[in-house]
């Protein structure tokens, strides 16, 4: 880039694209001509395991699901996220009660990935799960490299900068979310919600048994639809269709065997939700 001065002689500007536009200018942005894109580690697989669905389940789930992530550790690099659960919920609601604001309870919100994500990487530690930060993406060659698996809390790191929604005070970028950037952060082309339901459905099985089953959709498809209730939070959708690198993320039972290995052979367990 060339160095432009001021006609009084005084200053020098580094000439680029950017200088002396507002980034704020939608007609800027719209036509500004930017590089693809680079996906930074495309062959790692971003794993978030349910925090309700599979960490409150304690011996009754963790112990089956981090067996088979075990066993898929020589074929595969695998990034585990960690979600929240039950004891997010609780504390949500104290701090609705008390009258906190967003960013104070998506503080409280990541305390609680937080502890799950240290229970995962220390029930993985003879294998070599290793608890890593949010600042530890930079090192994941590293990692690989020692065989380890990075375990992180899904909680996407706005805290205290969460950002209020419409309706409420309950953050909406919470651990699903979180996984969504991170894989859009990373260029994954594996992104796998580890859950206790079989994918998406038309309502809540749990609620309603006769719910339909949805094995892919289109992420624009499902956001028009509207539908009352989903089994990922309703800001991944965008993001997917939004991102450069995406392609679709799985969701998958993690609860019947083999299910996680399918999805990390790019089989079609589950559901898929893709970019339009």
């Amino acid at each position: 880039m060339a160095l432009v001065r001021e006609k009084d002689g005084k200053r020098l500007h580094v000439k680029s694209a950017l200088m002396g536009e507002s980034l704020v200018s939608k007609e800027f942005i719209d036509n500004l001509d930017i590089a693809p894109q680079e996906r930074l580690y495309p062959e790692v697989s971003v794993l978030k395991i349910g925090g309700q669905s599979i960490c409150d389940r304690g011996a009754k789930a963790l112990p089956g699901v981090l067996k088979e992530i075990v066993a898929n550790r020589p074929a595969h690099k695998m990034l585990l996220t960690t979600g929240g659960g039950t004891r997010s919920r609780h504390i949500y609601t104290i701090g609705l009660e008390m009258g906190m604001p967003t960013g104070v309870i998506a503080k409280f919100g990541s305390m609680v990935s937080e502890q799950n994500a240290l229970m995962i990487a220390t029930l993985l530690s003879p294998w070599g799960g290793v608890k890593i930060s949010h600042a530890d993406i930079v090192k994941l060659p590293t990692y690989f490299a020692e065989k380890i698996i990075p375990v992180m809390h899904g909680m996407p790191p706005y805290d205290y900068f969460a950002i209020k929604p419409k309706v409420g005070r309950i953050p909406i970028h919470r651990t699903d979310v979180g996984l969504v950037i991170l894989a859009d952060l990373i260029g994954s082309r594996t992104v796998i919600f580890v859950k206790d339901e079989n994918g998406l459905y038309t309502e809540d099985p749990k609620k309603n048994p006769d719910a339909r089953f949805i094995a892919e959709i289109g992420a624009q498809d499902l956001l028009d639809s509207n539908q009352d209730d989903l089994v990922i939070e309703r800001p991944c959708l965008e993001i997917i269709q939004n991102s450069e690198v995406l392609e679709k993320v799985q969701i998958i039972n993690g609860m019947i065997p083999g299910n996680i290995t399918k999805a990390l052979n790019g089989e079609h367990v589950g559901t898929f939700i893709y970019k339009q």
